[in-house]
């Protein structure tokens, strides 16, 4: 601990004992108001403990299964998603387990895949409302009345019609590159995806990296260069593919 203050203000020569008392009669005070200001900060700290183990290993491997996704990497994909799954069992908490393979079924929607959600649909019993309102979305089956129980970002293209500068602007405006491509996925199902929209979609996967998704929506830009007879932009779209792919020049 600190000793208290002995010596005197050098800038006023005069009256220096008193200075010394003042300080030293101070003292006692501001060593009280120290300890409680510590106090304070150990109860604020003891209020907020730590997550469980659990929860933060689940986030984690959920995370890292997502990524691994979009990455193309399957079977680190298929190790995490078993980690998230297995800490979560630990709670038997279903509508925990049926978030995270909603989440998978997001990533995959995001790559174009438009396969049933069996995992959710298992678990869809037990799964929240806004979990079960998203799993409609991803499907093309949202009701009108739910889509108030979306996530604020996917609200406005759910709301959308056919009006393409609508669906563009409300696309652009949701700032997380996933929820984006979720977006745009939900918008082509439909049948809503305009030139722009596989643009943005192709824009986004490409400047997160992910190969997954950035191969299914090239893949969807290119069957539409050869439908329209563009061979030198179809040929520049085979070339791209190949790169992701690692069949580019510099490999062969």
């Amino acid at each position: 601990m600190m000793a208290p203050p002995t010596t005197a203000y050098r800038g006023h020569p005069r009256g220096g004992s008193s200075v010394r008392l003042g300080a030293a009669r101070r003292w006692p005070e501001l060593c009280r108001v120290a300890a409680s200001t510590m106090l304070c900060l150990l109860a604020s700290c003891a209020s907020h403990p730590p997550p469980p183990d659990w929860q933060l290993n689940a986030k984690v491997a959920s995370e890292r299964s997502v990524a691994a996704y979009l990455s193309g990497n399957g079977r680190v994909e298929a190790q995490e998603t078993e980690r998230a799954r297995s800490e979560i069992a630990r709670t038997g908490r279903a509508d925990l387990l049926a978030r995270v393979e909603l989440t998978r079924c997001a990533a995959q929607a995001a790559s174009l895949v438009f396969e049933p959600c069996a995992a959710f649909d298992a678990l869809r019993a037990d799964a929240a409302a806004p979990e079960r309102a998203y799993a409609d979305y991803l499907g093309a089956r949202l009701q009108p009345q739910d889509i108030a129980l979306l996530p604020e970002p996917q609200r406005a293209v759910a709301a959308g019609g056919p009006n393409d500068a609508a669906n563009i602007a409300a696309l652009r405006a949701i700032e997380d590159p996933l929820s984006r491509l979720v977006a745009a996925a939900v918008l082509f199902e439909a049948g809503r995806a305009d030139p722009q929209v596989i643009a943005i979609a192709i824009d986004t996967a490409s400047s997160q990296g992910w190969r997954r998704p950035l191969l299914a929506w090239l893949g969807v830009e290119l069957r539409r260069a050869e439908q329209a007879g563009a061979s030198e932009e179809a040929q520049r779209l085979r070339r791209r593919i190949d790169l992701v792919l690692g069949a580019g020049p510099a490999a062969r």
